[in-house]
């Protein structure tokens, strides 16, 4: 007898081997309509997996995580079903699944037009109205190889040659395409039904740019209509707010060819810099914080002692001097040790908290770069404070309370936290990876915070706390992080003198919360759609003229709101109101006085807020009270 225990720890027994299908009929029709697969002992697996021995299982469907990585994954090889129907002489070469979706890349010898991928979407829905069976097969390595050359699919012969030659090699099959993969799939292409084809872009075989340009085209899939759509509408939404299309509508920055990765401000950019940057800034004066700068270029000696130049080498910049070879700085945290070490440091001069608006450069690859979100020269908000064991669990707590009030500061509500823990490659023992584990989880619970695990996240050299904001359209920002470190502080020698007299270790907790500078005010410009919140916005008010009777007086509106400390644009061009209005209104200021006649005899200002809100005449002074509150509730 086989017996199939299920989650609900209920035993089913069988006089032979099944199949996860049987078992599923076997519960009931509704759930054996359902399935999409099964996970043995853990295993995802096909329908048709036999069970032959004693063995947990659970019943995959659509509304399992496990049963949208089946679908994704199965309306890749769809994909590549249609555009073989179509386009016969297209080689198929790679399919995974991704966040969201799935791509594959076709070798063929033009481009696919957009109407070509509407063909193809077509056609993906035809062929899933058929239901045709998934079914898989099992060859030895040479026989795929020979397979896949027979019927000209050279792309997948080089793939499955470069298998170990005494390995077998699974292949799938539905109606006439049959892929290489190791599975598993869906049971039939009739549970394939809620996708779209987003997109095409170039990708090299290999990702090697010297093979050659593949024609990659992603598509999204879920399990329901509705899904789809909220996907959909997200994607329409986060194409208004892309902050590459808003910097330049709203003058902010640009990125030049002639320096890849790395970002021009332009004035009212750099004014919004500076109101995170100052933000930041008091943020670490009212928090015990010593403000500190280190050099941008340091010898690769200190790199090599800190592990950085094993890990990091391929990503950081060198250079060379009188036979000494140095590197552009990716991160800030050895210069800060070499700040502590400068003089003999006291239990009680811990916990010293240093912070640094750093200047890091990493040489992302350029298919990597992505307007100021990812970039190759970028400012952190860099902090490290060096304390005794028994000053982590506060610390960390004082900062979780901190981040949190930054965030909501900057208009974000909803934080996600997880504990990255060791990874494979590392540095340090495994005593002192327990501990740091150990002490971030028990300040996430301090703090009254649920959290996540993910395992094998952590950097080289300790676990970290990721705080991940949720923005306004649902998608995910990993920003701050808390990143508890014994190895680096040994590596580089820092001590202090405990109350015994002794010579002990720091811990050194590496620490910030907005992260990358550019690539957080990316985040707020998406985030706020680019209306920026007044305390934010590079121009809080404009005054314009109705006609130039009023420019004397709009000169004296102007002027005194600048001597409030507020960013004052003013627009006396002789053009009509109608159309100053609308303008200012696309560069989304927060608010827009209008002065005439009447507003000038009554030293009054017409008042127009963002949103087409439209609060008539009001004397100056209420006004400059009104604006001054918003800025200082930082609403």
């Amino acid at each position: 007898m086989i017996q199939v225990t299920l989650p609900d720890a209920s035993v089913r027994e069988f006089p032979h081997a099944v199949t996860v299908a049987d078992v599923a009929a076997s519960i009931g029709a509704g759930l054996a309509k359902a399935a999409l697969g099964g996970k043995v002992d853990g295993k995802l697996v096909d329908t048709a997996f036999l069970i032959d021995k004693n063995s947990a299982l659970a019943i995959v469907t659509a509304k399992d995580p496990d049963g949208l990585e089946l679908i994704r994954h199965s309306t890749a090889h769809l994909l590549a079903y249609a555009v073989k129907e179509l386009f016969p002489d297209a080689q198929v070469t790679i399919g995974p699944v991704i966040e969201n979706g799935f791509f594959y890349d076709f070798s063929y010898k033009r481009p696919f037009t957009p109407d070509d991928l509407v063909a193809i979407e077509k056609r993906m829905n035809e062929l899933g109205a058929k239901d045709e069976a998934v079914a898989r097969r099992v060859l030895p390595r040479d026989n795929a190889v020979a397979h896949f050359k027979s019927i000209g699919e050279h792309y997948k012969a080089e793939i499955i040659a470069s298998i170990p030659a005494n390995e077998d090699v699974s292949l799938y099959r539905e109606g006439n395409f049959e892929d290489l993969c190791r599975g598993p799939h869906v049971p039939s292409t009739g549970k394939l039904k809620f996708f779209k084809l987003m997109k095409v872009a170039g990708a090299y075989w290999r990702g090697d740019h010297r093979n050659e340009m593949l024609q990659r085209i992603y598509g999204t899939a879920w399990a329901t209509k509705d899904e789809l759509q909220q996907h959909l509408t997200m994607i329409e939404e986060a194409e208004k707010r892309d902050h590459r299309k808003l910097g330049k509508e709203l003058d902010l920055f640009h990125i030049d060819d002639h320096a890849p990765g790395l970002v021009f401000w332009h004035p009212k950019g750099w004014t919004l810099w500076q109101g995170v940057e100052q933000y930041m800034r008091k943020v670490y004066q009212d928090n015990g914080y010593q403000e500190v700068k280190g050099p941008q270029i340091i010898d690769k000696t200190l790199w090599e002692k800190t592990g950085h130049w094993d890990k990091y080498r391929d990503n950081m910049f060198t250079t060379e001097s009188e036979k000494r070879e140095y590197a552009l700085k990716p991160m800030n945290c050895p210069g800060h040790i070499l700040i502590f070490k400068q003089g003999i440091k006291s239990y009680r001069d811990l916990p010293l908290r240093y912070g640094e608006f750093g200047q890091c450069h990493r040489n992302e690859p350029s298919g990597g770069l992505h307007g100021i979100m990812r970039v190759r020269g970028f400012t952190q908000d860099d902090g490290h404070i060096f304390c005794t064991e028994e000053q982590i669990l506060k610390e960390c707590v004082d900062y979780t309370t901190l981040l949190q009030q930054v965030y909501t500061d900057f208009g974000f509500k909803n934080i996600i936290y997880k504990v990255a823990t060791r990874p494979e490659a590392r540095i340090g023992s495994d005593a002192s990876w327990d501990k740091a584990e150990n002490a971030l989880m028990e300040s996430l619970r301090a703090s009254g915070c649920e959290f996540e695990i993910s395992p094998g996240d952590g950097a080289f050299y300790g676990p970290k706390i990721e705080y991940t904001l949720k923005d306004a359209i649902g998608r995910q920002w990993q920003c701050g992080t808390m990143q508890v470190d014994f190895s680096m502080p040994e590596r580089l020698d820092a001590e202090y003198v405990g109350e015994d007299g002794a010579r002990h270790r720091p811990v050194m907790l590496h620490r910030a919360i907005v992260g990358s500078l550019e690539r957080f005010i990316g985040i707020l410009i998406e985030e706020h759609a680019g209306a920026l919140p007044t305390w934010l916005a590079p121009v809080q008010v404009s005054v314009l003229t109705i006609t130039d009777a009023q420019a004397d007086y709009a000169r004296e509106v102007a002027k005194t709101l600048k001597n409030q400390g507020l960013r004052v644009n003013l627009d006396l061009r002789n053009e009509k109101i109608t159309y100053k209005i609308r303008e200012h209104s696309l560069q989304k200021l927060p608010y827009i006085l209008v002065v005439g006649d009447k507003e000038k005899a009554a030293g009054a200002v017409a008042v127009r807020a963002r949103g087409n809100k439209d609060f008539g005449p009001m004397p100056l002074e209420a006004f400059a009270k009104q604006i001054t509150s918003d800025i200082a509730l930082k609403a």
